[in-house]
Order: structure tokens, then sequence, then C-alpha cells
């Protein structure tokens, strides 16, 4: 039998479905995929106090129709924010009460979202070890970022540690060519200590991707948006990240 975290096909932020009212990385779209046995994948902010909260975006405008970063707010505050056109009432929750909540009833894949500067990145990774702590469900790690892999590591987690990348050919203004060739081709492992790879679906026959997978790393990838699609990405990769369509009807 396969195992976590490529046993199941992973609900993208949550099976969330905006036009009835399911808001990503909501309770509701956490509540459906647990419906459906999905695993979840979801994102983690740090907010201006240092608590981690389950949210995408780093800027608020998008899902709660307010100004400003999420860096900016308390926890207290975001998290009373209804998110915009959620059916439910739903709001931006802290990452401890998004475990209490799934209470291992799924298999979680947990996207650290890259900070603005290290000392938040390690603050964020610090804090979702803490809140980890006694949580007894499938969980796994990823990060567009080497550093939130490693601060990981370092703290002795040795779960599920996957480096998310793409074909860096676009939001990736502000990275050098050195840069971008390094995590495109994911030569950071022995900073990393990444166990699988997490690749969007287009990049997934990069030379490198297809040789770390041959080795024995095990690839997901995301974002699969239609059957089709699936059917594709599975030529590549030992599993999909999907929103929008059921992979299993």
């Amino acid at each position: 039998m396969t195992e976590f975290p490529f046993n199941r096909p992973i609900a993208h932020r949550g099976l969330h479905d905006r036009a009835n009212g399911i808001i990503e990385n909501s309770r509701s779209a956490f509540e459906a995929a647990i419906e459906r046995g999905f695993a979840i994948e979801c994102d983690v902010q740090l907010t201006q106090d240092g608590e981690a909260v389950v949210f995408h975006d780093n800027e608020l405008q998008r899902l709660t129709g307010q100004d400003g970063l999420v860096s900016e707010m308390t926890a207290e505050a975001l998290c009373v924010m209804p998110l915009t056109g959620s059916a439910s009432g739903d709001t931006p929750i802290r990452f401890s009460d998004f475990l209490a909540g799934i209470a291992g009833q799924v298999g979680l894949v947990v996207e650290i979202k890259q900070q603005d500067y290290p000392a938040q990145t390690r603050m964020l990774a610090e804090k979702i070890l803490s809140d980890i702590a006694g949580y007894e469900g499938a969980i796994a790690f990823k990060s567009f970022d080497p550093l939130a892999l490693n601060v990981l590591h370092k703290k002795g987690y040795r779960g599920p540690l996957g480096i998310i990348t793409y074909d860096y050919k676009s939001h990736a203004d502000h990275l050098n060519g050195t840069q971008k060739f390094v995590l495109r081709n994911t030569l950071h492992r022995a900073v990393s200590h990444f166990t699988f790879i997490s690749c969007e679906r287009t990049a997934l026959t990069a030379p490198m991707i297809r040789l770390r997978r041959a080795f024995g790393i095990k690839v997901m990838s995301w974002t699969v948006r239609s059957k089709d699609q699936a059917n594709a990405a599975l030529r590549h990769a030992d599993q999909i990240v999907f929103e929008g369509f059921d992979p299993e009807a």
C-alpha cells in the first residue's frame, strides 16, 4: 500500500467551491474534504504576534475584502474577519485550531508560506512545530523555501518534507539566475533535507524532476484541475493536488 502523503488525492486548500459558498482554506472546505476522505493541503502564514494561521495570501484583500497584510495583523483580529463569499460565515483559523478540528481524520499536507525575512520563516516553522506537538494524525510539510524545511529538520522533525518547485519562469523576478537554477533543479537537498517533491504539473518532465523520481524520490503534482490534467500528471507523478473536479468520479 502506498504510504502517506501519496495514498490519496490531496484537496488543494480543502475541497473548496466558491460558487457554492465554500471558500479555500476554510472550515467548510476542510469538512467537505473529510467527508470524501481526501487528504487536505493547506497554507500557513505568520501573524504579527507570532501565531500560525491557515491562510494563503500575504495580502488580505482577495479573501477578506480588507486592506493590509497578514503579517500586520494579530491572530485574534484576523480570525474574526469573514471570508468573502462564505455561505457559512467562515473566518481564517489558527493552525492549532485547524489541527484540533482535523484530529487525524484525514492526512494533512501543510505548505509553509515563504515569509519576507529569514527570521520570520524560522519563527513560523518553530511555531508550527510547537503546534503539532502531540498531534497523532498523518502530516507532511512542504515549502518553496528550503530554509523552512531546514528549520524543521534541525529541530528534529523526521516526517515527510517536500520541496515545492516549478519552472521559475514567472513570479520569480526577485531571484537571480543562479537561485532560479538551484530551485528549479532542487539542488539544495543537503540544506533542505526534502524527502519528496511537489512540482507544478507543467514542469513534471523537467530532466532533474524525472531523474529524482527515477532514483526513488516521490513526486506530487499541483494544481490539477481536470480529469485530463490528472491523467497527464500521473504519467510523471505519484499523486495529485487537485481542485475544481472530483478525481474519483
